[in-house]
């Protein structure tokens, strides 16, 4: 096995995701093992980590497989290599854009409900600190 390799309980430690959630996400498509060794175990590049920490990072704000799908295909396409025509690139960049104005929004979303859980945690806090006079 290459040093540049990792075997996907590394990959699990690396990105703090199980070996079945890993396997899932192979098994949909999203990530793909680059290599794998003699003895059939699925091995993993640097780039493939990447991968699955985009994945990690979309999953709390609730984007869908098909949607980190679409964003993966798009930065893919921009990282291949191969440069696209200027149509094509603005086209990839426009759908980045899109996930980014998402993810704001997302995040100020997040940002709400947790002002709103805090907000209701300090009143049952407060609730409980007060003394009731007892009999």
């Amino acid at each position: 096995m290459s040093s540049e390799h990792m075997q996907i309980g590394e990959v699990a430690a690396r990105t703090e995701l199980s070996l079945r959630t890993i396997r899932h996400y192979e098994d949909t498509g999203l990530v793909i093992p680059s290599a794998r060794s003699q003895g059939g175990f699925r091995l993993y590049t640097e780039s493939d980590v990447a991968r699955l920490m985009v994945i990690r990072r979309m999953k709390p704000l609730g984007f869908t497989l098909d949607e980190m799908r679409d964003l993966l295909d798009a930065t893919d396409r921009l990282d291949s290599g191969e440069e696209p025509s200027p149509e094509e690139r603005e086209e990839l960049l426009e759908r980045i854009r899109g996930f980014e104005q998402a993810t704001q929004q997302r995040v100020a979303d997040l940002r709400t409900q947790l002002a709103r859980a805090e907000e209701f945690a300090a009143t049952l806090s407060a609730r409980l600190t007060r003394r009731t006079p007892t009999p």
